[in-house]
């Protein structure tokens, strides 16, 4: 199945349903509530604990769920809706759908197949996949690998979280670049880690145990900084804990330095507006980015003479009390005025999330949670069938609410409803 086809909806209907005549149910559930129960009950507490958690109360978490919820589609009736076509125009390529792979990192909490997986998922739908700078498997086995190549390939863009080594930031670019990147995403929000209490509560990192380095460790400039630091000093005193931790890395194959080596370097904290041209002079990749909420930074962005923004507060994980996500959407397309495409990003639990999304202003939808779910469930398969299950939804609920295309959505296709419950009004 092709998600670009008219009627991917009423085929993944039909798909579950004659299945079901035969006693087969599907993969993962289809109810996003019983979707997250089951990824908890199947994932240990450590990587449920980092897969899912926020900053803070989660309040930020919890506002980008609420702001969905108070967005409600306004159907329209008597619309010839055959023939639906999802396509968009990114970034001057056609894709078949309007979504995007957020870019998630340690995928190995989730499946031991990690970021193999997603890619050849999404390669089967062509939906861009972002490759994670805090990634399990590194880039280049990602992009040879010939499973995703059997399933269709599909663009891979490349997420970088800006190092306090501008000689790092270089390679890894250029190496993007390499394997055939068609976008760079630069995160903006994760300078430094959020307040995390899940994580802090039961003192777990992942990088510390050597897992999402593999961008890291497989780079020959990183390779570098690590074999040329000077060697630390042992406490006398190693505790049971240290000593598995230890044993893990070896387990991984990463070198303690290796890991003291990234927390050094993972970090920048004085980037400014300034830092974007070098990035630009180095680089001829379409340049989006991430974690932008103020329509101010956003026409900030393209002055700088970015490509694109994405819309995101990473999904609630870095600051507490933050903005929904979806709230800041139409502030930033209306600062930009359709003068570039914008990605969005945090809270999209499945199709009408998606829909709600392009109706205020998303060129493309980041979906991360529902596949990142489906992969600890039924690895690829599950990760297959939740994007398979989002387009799904929102091909329905195109077609339901009165409209062909992703292009026919607009603000009119949505009304508020206000945080006291009263009546919706149309959105303007």
């Amino acid at each position: 199945m092709t998600a670009d086809a008219p009627g991917v909806g009423r085929r993944t209907q039909s798909e579950i349903f004659r299945a079901g005549v035969s006693g087969i149910r599907p993969r993962i559930p289809t109810r996003w509530d019983a979707l997250v129960e089951q990824a908890r009950r199947r994932l240990p507490d450590d990587a449920w604990a980092y897969l899912a958690g926020s900053s803070g109360t989660e309040a930020t978490a919890a506002a980008n769920a609420a702001a969905f919820d108070r967005y409600r589609i306004v159907p329209r009736m008597l619309v010839d809706t055959t023939g639906r076509d999802l396509s968009i125009e990114l970034l001057g390529t056609r894709l078949p759908t309007p979504l995007v792979i957020a870019p998630v990192g340690v995928l190995e909490l989730a499946h031991r197949d990690a970021d193999l997986a997603i890619a050849r998922a999404a390669a089967g739908f062509g939906i861009p996949t972002v490759l994670s700078n805090q990634a399990s498997i590194p880039m280049e086995r990602v992009a040879a690998d010939p499973e995703r190549t059997r399933r269709g390939g599909g663009p891979l863009w490349f997420q970088l979280y800006w190092s306090s080594s501008d000689e790092l930031v270089e390679s890894l670019v250029h190496r993007a670049e390499a394997i055939g990147a068609t976008a760079l995403v630069v995160t903006l929000d994760t300078t430094q880690l959020g307040w995390r209490p899940r994580d802090l509560d039961r003192a777990f990192l992942p990088f510390i145990r050597g897992m999402g380095i593999a961008q890291y460790t497989s780079d020959p400039v990183f390779q570098r900084l690590s074999r040329d630091r000077p060697p630390s000093t042992e406490s006398t005193r190693i505790t049971p804990s240290a000593i598995r931790t230890l044993l893990g890395l070896r387990r991984r194959r990463v070198a303690p330095r290796d890991v003291q080596t990234f927390l050094d370097v993972f970090s920048r904290s004085d980037l400014t507006w300034t830092h974007l041209a070098w990035l630009r002079s180095i680089t001829t990749l379409p340049i989006l980015l991430k974690g932008i909420q103020h329509p101010d930074d956003a026409r900030r962005a393209l002055d700088a003479g970015v490509d694109g923004v994405w819309v995101s507060n990473h999904a609630g994980r870095q600051v507490d009390g933050a903005i929904a996500s979806l709230d800041a959407l139409p502030l930033v397309a209306d600062a930009i005025g359709g003068s570039a495409p914008i990605v969005f990003d945090s809270g999209v639990r499945g199709g009408a999330d998606v829909l709600r999304a392009l109706a205020l202003g998303a060129t493309a939808v980041a979906v991360a949670h529902p596949w990142i779910y489906g992969l600890a469930i039924a690895g690829e398969e599950g990760a297959r069938e939740a994007l398979r299950n989002v387009l799904a939804e929102f091909d329905l609920t195109l077609g339901l609410s009165g409209h062909r295309s992703p292009a026919e959505l607009d603000r009119d296709s949505l009304a508020i409803t206000p945080p006291g419950g009263d009546a919706p009004s149309p959105h303007r």
